[in-house]
C-alpha cells in the first residue's frame, strides 16, 4: 500500500522538464512571501489605518485594474521579446512596490501605489503561463502548470501561516517580506533560468487555423466571460472571507492564517496525484465545471448555523478541492487553442479575465456587506458560481461546434 502510493507519487512528478522544475522553484519563493493580499483588507480596515471596509474594497477595484492593464501589456511584450525579459523585469520592480507601499499610509497614496503594484506583478502572468507551455510538451502540459500551482500554493501556505504571525506583530513586516522575496526571485531567475532556444515568434498577418488572434476564438472569449462571472466569486476567498472570519466568526488572526495554509498544503498533497490520475480521461470542461460548483457549495456552507471555526475549516476544504479541480484544468483549455505565435495573446486575456474579476469581486463584496451583510454575500456568491458553472456548461457543448472559428 505504501509503496503503491510512493509510486503514485512518483509518477505524478515524473518527465516534467528542469525548466520546469525551475520555474516553480522561483515561483515557491516568490509566493513565500505571500502576505499583503490575504491580509490587506484587515491591514487597511485596522485601528491604525482607520478605513472602512467600503474604501478597502475600492482600493482593492484599483488592484484589480492595475492588473487587467498590466495582464494587457504583459501579454503583449512576451509575444514581441519574449517571457524571459518580461518575468524577470517584473519580479524585480515588483518587490521594490511592495517596499513603497508599505510606506504609504494617505488613502491617495496607497491607491496610487497599489495599481502600479498590480500593474507590475499581473504583466508577470501572461510571460510565466507562456514559459511554462514552452518547457512542457502536450502530454504533461496540465502537470506543469499543476507543478506551477504546487509552488504557489505552498508558497501560499507558508506565507499566509507566517502573514497571521507578523500581521499580530506588526502590519508593515508583510510588505518587508513580501518585497524581499519577489527580488529574490528574480535574482534567482537571472542566475539559473537564461532561456536557451527561444525566440518570440515573428509577427504575421497571416491567420490559419490554430494561429488567429485570440479575440476572434468564439468558443475562447465565452470561457473569459465564463472565468470573469467565477473567479468574481472565488475572489472573496481572500478580501472579504477574512473580514468575515474575524468580525463575525471572531477567529483569530493566527487562526486566520492557519485556514489560509490548509487551502495550500491540502493543493500541495493532492492536486498533482489527482491530476496524474484524471489528466486525458474526459474532456477538461468537465472537471471544470464540478470543481465550480464544489466552489459554490463552500461559499454556502457560510450561511449555515454552528460551531465558527468548524464552519470555516470545512468551507476552506471544500474551497479548495473545487480549486483543485477546476483551475489546472481552465489552464488546459486555454494553451490548447494557442500557437507559439499568439499564446501571449490569450495567456493576456485570460489573465485580464482574473484580473477584472480581482475588481468586480472584491469591491462589488465588499458594497454588498456595507448594504445587506454577510449572509446576502455568501448566497449570492453561491448562485453566481452555479450560473458560471452554467455557462462553462454551455461552452463544452457550443465548442464543439465553433472549434475556433473566425468572427464574420
Amino acid at each position: 500500500m505504501i509503496s503503491a502510493t510512493a509510486r503514485t507519487y512518483r509518477n505524478a512528478y515524473a518527465g516534467l522538464s528542469r525548466e520546469t522544475w525551475l520555474l516553480s522553484l522561483i515561483m515557491l519563493i516568490n509566493r513565500s512571501g505571500t502576505m499583503v493580499v490575504p491580509f490587506m483588507t484587515l491591514y487597511l480596515t485596522s485601528k491604525d489605518m482607520g478605513f472602512s471596509v467600503g474604501e478597502a474594497g475600492y482600493v482593492f477595484g484599483l488592484f484589480g485594474a492595475g492588473a487587467f492593464a498590466g495582464a494587457w501589456l504583459g501579454g503583449r511584450l512576451t509575444d514581441k521579446i519574449g517571457f524571459y525579459p518580461v518575468q524577470l523585469f517584473t519580479l524585480f520592480t515588483g518587490g521594490l512596490l511592495f517596499l513603497v507601499l508599505g510606506q504609504m499610509k494617505s488613502y491617495p497614496m496607497i491607491c496610487l501605489f497599489t495599481f502600479l503594484l498590480s500593474f507590475v506583478n499581473e504583466a508577470f502572468r501572461p510571460a510565466n503561463s507562456t514559459a511554462i507551455a514552452f518547457y512542457s510538451k502536450t502530454e504533461n502540459r496540465t502537470r506543469s502548470y499543476a507543478l506551477n500551482r504546487l509552488a504557489i500554493n505552498l508558497g501560499w501556505a507558508a506565507g499566509s501561516a507566517m502573514g497571521g504571525v507578523l500581521a499580530s506583530i506588526n502590519y508593515e513586516l508583510l510588505f518587508w517580506v513580501d518585497g524581499a522575496t519577489n527580488i529574490s526571485a528574480a535574482i534567482l531567475m537571472w542566475m539559473l533560468l537564461k532561456p536557451e532556444g527561444y525566440k518570440p515568434a515573428p509577427q504575421t498577418p497571416v491567420e490559419k487555423a490554430g494561429n488567429l488572434p485570440a479575440y476572434r476564438d468564439k468558443s475562447f472569449m465565452l470561457f473569459i466571460g465564463a472565468t470573469v462571472l467565477f473567479a468574481s466569486c472565488f475572489f472573496q476567498l481572500f478580501t472579504n472571507l477574512p473580514v468575515y472570519f474575524e468580525r463575525e466568526l471572531h477567529l483569530t488572526k493566527p487562526y486566520i492564517g492557519l485556514l489560509m495554509a490548509i487551502n495550500g498544503i491540502l493543493i500541495a498533497i493532492v492536486e498533482m496525484v489527482l491530476i496524474y490520475r484524471l489528466e486525458g480521461k474526459r474532456p477538461v470542461m468537465y472537471y471544470i465545471i464540478r470543481g465550480v460548483v464544489l466552489i459554490a457549495v463552500s461559499f454556502m456552507l457560510l450561511n449555515l448555523p454552528g460551531y465558527g471555526a468548524l464552519i470555516a475549516c470545512t468551507m476552506i476544504i471544500t474551497v479548495t478541492f473545487g480549486e483543485i479541480l477546476s483551475m489546472p484544468f481552465m489552464n488546459s483549455y486555454w494553451i490548447g487553442r494557442t500557437s507559439i505565435s499568439n499564446r501571449g495573446q490569450y495567456a493576456a486575456l485570460y489573465t485580464m479575465a482574473w484580473s477584472v474579476a480581482q475588481t468586480l469581486g472584491p469591491m462589488g463584496g465588499a458594497q454588498v456587506v456595507q448594504q445587506f451583510g454577510f449572509l446576502v454575500l455568501w448566497f449570492l456568491v453561491g448562485s453566481i458560481c452555479l450560473l458560471s458553472a452554467w455557462w462553462f456548461r454551455k461552452i463544452d457543448k457550443a465548442g464543439r461546434l465553433l472549434q475556433k472559428q473566425p468572427s464574420i
